[in-house]
C-alpha cells in the first residue's frame, strides 16, 4: 500500500486518467475529489463490500429454490 501526505488543494494521480483531490480536512474528515472517466465505477468501500456480499448470496441459489418459486406461481408441481 502507498500512503501519501497530501495538503487541500494536492493531487494524486493514478494511470493517465484518474486523479484523485484533497478538496477538504476538516474535524477529523478529508474530502476527496474523483476525475475518473465516466465508465469506471467508484464506489465507497463499505458499499463495494456489500453488493459483493449480495453477489455471492444471489449465486448460492439452487434448482430447488427455483422449483418452489414454480409452485408457488403454478399451484402445482413443477416438472423441473
Amino acid at each position: 500500500m502507498l500512503v501519501l501526505t497530501r495538503k487541500v488543494g494536492e493531487a494524486v494521480s493514478i494511470g493517465d486518467s484518474i486523479l484523485i483531490k484533497i478538496v477538504e480536512i476538516k474535524e477529523g474528515y478529508v474530502r476527496i475529489g474523483i476525475e475518473a472517466p465516466t465508465d469506471l465505477r467508484i464506489l465507497r468501500e463499505e458499499i463495494r463490500v456489500k453488493v459483493r456480499k449480495e453477489n455471492r448470496t444471489a449465486a448460492e441459489w439452487d434448482l430447488t429454490d427455483f422449483n418452489r418459486v414454480v409452485e408457488s406461481l403454478t399451484g402445482g408441481e413443477s416438472n423441473l
